[in-house]
């Protein structure tokens, strides 16, 4: 693929802004990023836009590509037919800064709000042990790059501006790595119920579509931690142990994680 296209991007600031077509050469191979650059590079040394890596593993290169948002530097010009302008603007959900960069520092709040890990006793020879299942299951979660797609799609955050009430996608994917961790302690599930808005989710995997990395972010994260909100707080039964475990001077517990055979120490 050679020859031109038109990106029609959108200039501004966050009093406000307009699309502007800039025609650009192009090669094949070429992605979003790279055209755009070339742009910056030759028609608009002004233009800003958040870069790195250009290879899918910062998530600072995300913006909406034709209304979905992307990485810049995964989307390839080639997916759009070359007589069409591709419009390119900057995440929704977040305040613009300028251009293409938005304020997206929201999200590093809410992150410090979670409370961290906690890891339990060790084991009498001085060991933390986990079944290799229990491992597994967390692991997916730790391929997260927050580029805060799944943020920025999620209606909850875009469309109804709830930030005073739910986290966000991400966030419930960090909690879901808290949560299922085979060590840890912390009993996170009153926040998650309320300070953090589980609820609010109707789990319509707008965030799992997004996601470059391919994270199951509503199947297993968001749905477990809906799960155990449901048990813990709505389970007739454990509702009834729950007030006999309080009668007896006890405390909440997280639920217990699946058995299998233990790893080598951790």
């Amino acid at each position: 693929m050679g020859g031109e296209r038109t990106l029609r991007i959108w200039r501004g600031d966050a009093s406000g802004g307009q699309f502007v077509s800039y025609r650009t050469p192009v090669e094949e191979g070429m992605v979003v990023l790279d055209a755009i650059l070339r742009i910056q590079a030759e028609q608009a040394n002004d233009l800003a836009v958040r870069w790195n890596c250009k290879a899918g593993k910062c998530g600072s290169c995300s913006m909406e590509i034709e209304g979905r948002p992307r990485l810049a530097c995964m989307t390839r010009l080639n997916l759009y037919p070359p007589e069409a302008a591709i419009t390119v603007q900057p995440l929704k959900a977040f305040p613009v800064i300028k251009d293409l960069v938005t304020d997206v520092s929201w999200n590093y709040e809410q992150n410090r709000r979670i409370p961290p890990f906690q890891p339990g006793a060790r084991d009498p020879d001085g060991q933390y042990r986990m079944a290799q299942c229990d491992v597994d299951r967390v692991q997916e979660f730790r391929k997260c790059i927050e580029c805060f797609l799944c943020q920025d799609v999620c209606h909850i955050l875009r469309d109804r501006e709830r930030k005073d009430a739910f986290v966000g996608p991400r966030f419930m994917v960090r909690l879901a790595s808290l949560e299922m961790h085979p060590l840890d302690v912390a009993d996170r599930l009153p926040l998650i119920k309320e300070a953090f808005g589980v609820g609010l989710c109707n789990i319509t995997r707008c965030c799992t579509e997004v996601c470059p990395e391919h994270i199951q972010i509503t199947d297993n994260a968001i749905i477990p931690l809906k799960e155990r909100v449901v048990d813990r707080y709505y389970d007739p039964i454990q509702r009834l142990l729950g007030w006999l475990r309080g009668r007896r001077g006890g405390t909440a517990r997280k639920l217990p994680m699946s058995q299998g055979p233990a790893s080598a120490p951790a």
